[in-house]
């Protein structure tokens, strides 16, 4: 593939290997044209072959990922065209990555667009608040271009009621919104959708913050059609803090036989939540609101003949007010569970044990810390099919004595056999444990160890971490995204390049040794495209050892390391198709880089960035 070799110098050169790169990773949009010299106004000439055209586009349409689909444009011209008047699609892994006027130049059939904006450390409070990523010239693109679009996810995008007024203004055939992590939008917003959006089937706010002022808060769910069934398969609100009216919400579920999904924020109670369920036994995914009795009531209802009654019922979460002796409520549909969030429940092992011990379909589980290595042992004695597990930490300051240790973890490991991805945060740890978790789940994708705390150390030994990050890399041959904390010398990054081929995504917190330790890295692993780094020490050296492989991926983060404006201006020089954002708060800005966010443009920096964001140039 194009994107193994690096960049020659050559201007067309440079510019012809960053189109094939954004063709051929799972998060490009292949939205360029793959020859020096093409223009987005010039005409594609016909194919010569009419016979050829028609066979090429009938096998096209049976591509649906977009990696083959990338593929495929890279084939030659008549590909290239061919492939961009199919595709249906459009996923844009980065929005300043390139404009919306070269997006919708090339692709001129979609009905579905993602859009991802701030990087994933934006989650963190790492990230102004008004850096960027604003949907408005998206929308105003999308509006004129695709008048027939169906779909729009978008995720860490600043997102206003305007831009909302505009998606129910301008697409009439519009199904689904999914706001992920966005901000900037308020009730009036959600309004204005539900009303004019006559043929929405899914709504999803999941963990947005939705802007509520008193003076402009809108009853937005009492904006849905009043008369006749609705469309509606799924509605998501969890994050809307502010209560809504349930009148409406109840004879909406009622008028929605296709809802299967249903997540519910704090302010429904469990009488509530019960009255909802009666209305719709068919679900198969339940977010329950507070699961709390905030009301006055003279006879509790029969929540367990509830529950009982959606034996369709796979996916559980919400609990975000728990009252645990409500937990029996949902002992009737634990045995065909295969999803369970508990990651809002703070409940103890005793709590989880009562629950768990029913759920032997599990495949997918987030917890709370508070569960401890007791409740992780009685994960791994019952849930034996588990892929997916994350434990959260009910407190991440580093002096507490976190309730999760290499006990629990280990236990997971023998337990569950099955595992494919894992997220856990702890305070201990040892390499022993995460050498029994390579050895007893190699098919692992996803590994993501958070040690809390600067530079931890194993537990037992004090020895660095390397062994056991070495091994997860040596053993589990399907890695592709993986955390890695705690004491680690250059040996440890030193095994993730010489084993970490597949690895796309690498994010260090806390550790790291000497620049040597990144060049390992970025020479060894050619697969990688986001690199994600936070108070670590690495430096100029780390930098400037990636300038082969940088065009190649997505973006690189690093904050709180020891860069220096002068490497940054260098790298900024010698990569003139990629964009250096130097984010800087500190009386020292001058000089001393807090945050450095490089990431490929195909049409040059951006013209949104804040007076605190400098582009190196």
């Amino acid at each position: 593939m194009r994107e193994n070799h690096p960049p020659t110098t050559t201007p067309d050169l440079l510019a012809r290997g960053e189109i094939a790169e954004s063709s051929t990773s799972k998060n490009r949009t292949g939205s360029s044209e793959p020859f020096p010299g093409s223009s987005l106004t010039e005409n594609p000439s016909p194919f010569p072959d009419q016979v050829l055209e028609n066979v090429l586009e009938n096998v096209l349409h049976f591509l649906s990922s977009r990696k083959d689909r990338n593929a495929a444009s890279l084939v030659c011209r008549s590909w290239y065209r061919a492939e961009a008047l199919t595709r249906s699609d459009l996923f844009i892994g980065n929005c300043y990555a390139l404009s919306p006027r070269r997006a919708t130049a090339r692709f001129s059939h979609i009905k579905s667009v993602t859009v991802k904006g701030k990087p994933r450390f934006a989650d963190f409070d790492l990230m102004p608040v008004d850096w960027g990523a604003h949907f408005t010239p998206w929308v105003t693109s999308l509006a004129q271009a695709y008048p027939w679009l169906e779909k729009l996810h978008l995720k860490r995008m600043s997102v206003t009621d305007k831009d909302l007024g505009l998606i129910a203004d301008s697409f009439v055939g519009f199904r689904e919104l999914l706001l992920a992590c966005c901000e900037g939008f308020g009730t009036p917003g959600l309004a204005v959708i539900a009303s004019k959006c006559r043929l929405l089937r899914v709504l999803e706010l999941v963990e947005s913050v939705i802007e509520v002022e008193d003076d402009e808060e809108v009853d937005w769910v009492s904006c849905f059609p009043t008369e006749g069934q609705t469309h509606l398969e799924s509605l998501a609100f969890d994050c809307v803090e502010c209560p809504v009216n349930f009148e409406a919400l109840e004879g909406l579920v009622a008028r929605s036989p296709g809802l299967k999904k249903l997540r519910l924020n704090r302010s429904v109670s469990m009488v509530q939540l019960h009255r909802l369920m009666l209305r719709a036994p068919q679900l198969t995914h339940l977010g329950t609101g507070s699961f709390s009795a905030n009301e006055n009531v003279d006879q509790e209802p029969d929540y367990a003949s509830a529950f009982a009654a959606c034996r369709s019922l796979v996916c559980l979460s919400g609990f975000r007010e728990i009252w645990p002796d409500y937990l029996p409520a949902i002992y009737p549909v634990c045995s065909n569970l295969t999803s369970l969030n508990f990651s809002y429940a703070d409940v103890n092992a005793e709590q989880l044990k009562s629950v768990i011990c029913h759920c032997h379909k599990l495949q997918i589980l987030w917890v709370l810390d508070s569960i401890g290595d007791e409740g992780l042992q009685s994960v791994a004695a019952t849930c034996n099919d588990l892929r997916e597990l994350r434990v959260f930490p009910v407190d991440a300051r580093e002096e507490t004595e976190g309730p999760v240790s290499q006990v629990g973890f280990e236990a997971i490991s023998q337990g569950c056999r099955k595992l494919e991805s894992i997220l856990f945060f702890c305070q201990t740890m040892t390499n022993a444990a995460v050498v029994a978790m390579s050895k007893n789940c190699p098919d692992l994708v996803v590994f993501r160890l958070c040690i809390i705390g600067v530079y931890r150390p194993d537990a037992v030994t004090q020895e660095p971490m390397d062994e056991g990050f070495g091994a997860i890399v040596m053993n589990c041959k399907k890695l592709t995204r993986l955390a890695v904390s705690g004491l680690l010398t250059d040996r440890a990054f030193e095994y993730i390049g010489r084993y970490g081929k597949l690895i796309r995504t690498l994010s260090v917190a806390f550790a790291g040794d000497t620049d040597t330790g990144l060049r390992y890295v970025l020479e060894g692993c050619p697969n990688l495209q986001k690199l994600e780094i936070r108070d670590s020490p690495f430096g100029d050296g780390a930098l400037r050892s990636g300038l082969h492989h940088y065009y190649n991926m997505r973006f690189l983060w690093m904050s709180s390391c020891k860069l220096t404006r002068q490497a940054c201006q260098e790298v900024a020089r010698a990569l003139p198709h990629m964009v250096l954002e130097v984010i800087n708060n500190g009386e020292n800005a001058v000089e001393e880089i807090g945050i450095l966010y490089m990431y490929r443009s195909l049409d040059g920096p951006r013209d949104d960035a804040p007076e605190h964001v400098t582009i190196l140039q």
